[in-house]
């Protein structure tokens, strides 16, 4: 009877001990799933504030009409920008392109950051486009794959993942337009305020702008020609030119700076083509001069009449202070360019109010005050198509190796032509 009742008493308290740890387990779950629900809605407040603090980070278009264009004008901002073109500008002043120039380190990642968005050039190739000399569609593709590594190539020269991820807009937005598949002086700006962030963040110095100008910024400019030929880039803008060679601006000012003292060489040099073949690989104003020619029928005349008016100049320095004033003229006080400009941190700049209009079929939403014809509505078929087109191989006449795009303009990297 004992033995029955101690046998009793311990099965009892047996299930009463797992009746406890049932309740205890279900607790402990309860305590887990709470805890748990807990750091995902913790999760989640921090991706939000992330997120809010990105957005609170990516440049965005501020000159919305023309008053805002004219408060642009007197802006510390642009005073700013302008003053950094002109230091730039500075720095090219009787040097070379093949000079042996200081390097630091984040010129470097600079100049290897270039060569891994072109190097995707390789991967992406130009889809058959048929008889069309408009801008070939799988430049989205290449676009995309350079979007996606924007940001890791910028942090590995900027530390700051926030400064990072907005100076990696600058640089997204200096390969051209993807919907429009277009490129032009605007595009060509952004880069220029890419390097100025670097330099606002105090990761290079005077000491480095030689090289960011001669080296950095034409590599640059090489990058841009691979995609010109890969991709038949449009030229930005409906008059064909807000550049000086359909796409670019500043390879002129900074190329007549580095012919600033020059003792014998003066701008008529230009029509002489032993002079463009002997010494384009040194200086960016006659590489441009040539790549002009290798693009276009008949004379410099006829094609480029602002550019055979300029070589009348008797000096480079009149030439030089001339493209300065132009710059600030026709590139950065016009607001077909100026109002697809991003603004942010680093370049502040208020709008006066919200974006107002609808995208056109080109993906373009235009200013207050700015008429849609005087803007992108005309599109100009690439002169680089044209010329291949009429059976001429402009990456021979330009001077290319075979194999090469972008080897006489600052590349370095084999590539197939984009044409025979």
């Amino acid at each position: 009877m004992s033995a029955q009742v101690e046998t009793h008493t311990h099965t009892h308290t047996h299930t009463h001990s797992e009746d406890c740890d049932h309740d205890h387990d279900h607790s402990i779950n309860a305590n887990a799933n709470a805890s748990s629900e807990t750091e995902t809605e913790t999760e989640t407040e921090v991706v939000s504030e992330q997120d809010a603090l990105k957005a609170s980070r990516t440049p965005a278009k501020a000159l919305l009409s023309v008053a805002d264009l004219e408060r642009w004008t007197t802006s510390d901002t642009r005073a700013a920008f302008v003053a950094f073109v002109s230091r730039l500008n500075d720095a090219a002043k009787n040097k070379k392109l093949r000079d042996d120039l200081f390097v630091s380190e984040t010129t470097q990642r600079i100049l290897d950051l270039l060569d891994a968005c072109e190097a995707i050039c390789a991967d992406v190739r130009p889809s058959d486009s048929g008889k069309s000399r408009f801008g070939n569609v799988a430049f989205q593709q290449w676009f995309d794959k350079m979007q996606e590594i924007a940001f890791p190539l910028t942090n590995a020269i900027v530390p700051d993942a926030l400064d990072a991820h907005e100076i990696s807009i600058y640089l997204i937005n200096s390969f051209g337009n993807r919907k429009r598949i277009d490129y032009g002086t605007g595009h060509e700006a952004h880069f220029i305020a890419f390097l100025f962030c670097i330099e606002k963040l105090g990761l290079i110095g005077e000491q480095d702008l030689p090289a960011i100008a001669l080296k950095v910024f034409w590599r640059y400019i090489g990058v841009m020609r691979t995609l010109q030929f890969t991709y038949w880039l449009e030229p930005a803008g409906s008059h064909g030119v807000w550049g000086l060679d359909d796409y670019n601006f500043l390879p002129f000012m900074f190329g007549s700076a580095q012919f600033y003292d020059h003792k014998h060489m003066r701008p008529k040099c230009i029509h002489d083509p032993e002079i463009l073949e002997e010494f384009s690989k040194d200086y960016m104003y006659l590489a441009c001069i040539k790549f002009i020619n290798s693009v276009k029928t008949a004379s410099l005349r006829w094609h480029s009449p602002m550019l055979d008016d300029i070589s009348g100049v008797k000096s480079w320095q009149k030439v030089n202070s001339g493209m300065q004033k132009m710059y600030l003229a026709e590139v950065l006080s016009k607001l077909p360019i100026m109002q697809h400009f991003l603004f942010g941190t680093f370049l502040p700049f208020e709008a006066s109010g919200e974006m107002v209009g609808e995208e056109d079929e080109l993906g373009h939403v235009h200013a207050l005050g700015q008429e849609r014809p005087a803007c992108c509505f005309i599109r100009v078929p690439s002169a680089i198509a044209a010329a291949a087109d009429q059976g001429v191989n402009v990456a021979r006449e330009f001077g290319m190796r075979p194999g090469m795009v972008g080897g006489a303009l600052g590349g370095a990297r084999p590539r197939p032509l984009p044409f025979d």
